[in-house]
């Protein structure tokens, strides 16, 4: 069966507006099981925050908002999301999870938020879906909008390649993506690193890296 090839970023972003991103949505509802999992992973996150705890944690890429769902009950941080399918953030409002002026409709190269927004930026399991092209504009907008930290959880591979995902090309890639962050961003400091393992009870098998801006 033929690939159907996103060609644009624009094809990129209109897969996840559309019907594809809404079957996700569905396939990805809360379930607490998930949720405990995450929360023990959040945990783990959190504790190498330098020297105080985020006021506030921006999401990029938050679909249902799982992880923030499960920060919720591990800090009083006011959570913040961004979104490019409507329906997910429409229920990201309705549930509770964020509040209506702190989720918004866009994607990780054109944040709509300002400057030092948040203390706290990240993606989990969205840079994947981002074409390896468009990486470097993404981490210099969470850059942008992080006052102090920055944090990516993401599937990994020493070398940047594409996976076919779903019957689709251009919507799925791997790489380092910390050493990403270090190339693109080097004036950041790494805090703490590591690796979660779904047979160990992580959600999914997936590396984490967590950056400190300097001076902030």
């Amino acid at each position: 069966m033929a690939l159907k090839n996103l060609e644009t970023a624009e094809n990129r972003l209109d897969l996840w507006r559309g019907e594809f991103g809404n079957a996700y949505r569905e396939r990805n509802a809360p379930q607490e099981a998930i949720l405990r999992m995450l929360r023990g992973q959040w945990a783990k996150i959190l504790s190498g925050l330098a020297t105080r705890p985020a006021d506030s944690i921006l999401e990029v890429g938050a679909n249902l908002g799982l992880n923030l769902r499960a920060l919720r009950s591990l800090t009083d941080a006011r959570l913040l999301a961004v979104e490019p399918n409507d329906g997910a953030v429409k229920r990201l409002i309705d549930d509770g999870v964020v509040d209506a002026a702190d989720a918004k409709i866009g994607h990780g190269a054109a944040i709509p938020f300002a400057d030092g927004a948040a203390d706290l930026v990240f993606t989990s399991g969205v840079m994947i879906h981002i074409h390896l092209d468009d990486h470097v504009a993404v981490c210099r907008e969470m850059h942008r909008v992080a006052r102090r930290y920055i944090a990516c959880v993401e599937y990994f591979s020493d070398l940047p390649r594409e996976i076919p995902y779903r019957g689709h090309s251009g919507a799925l890639f791997l790489r380092d993506f910390g050493s990403l962050w270090m190339d693109t961003c080097p004036q950041l400091v790494l805090r703490d690193y590591g690796f979660f393992w779904r047979r160990a009870g992580g959600a999914d098998s997936m590396n984490w890296w967590l950056f400190e801006k300097p001076g902030a």
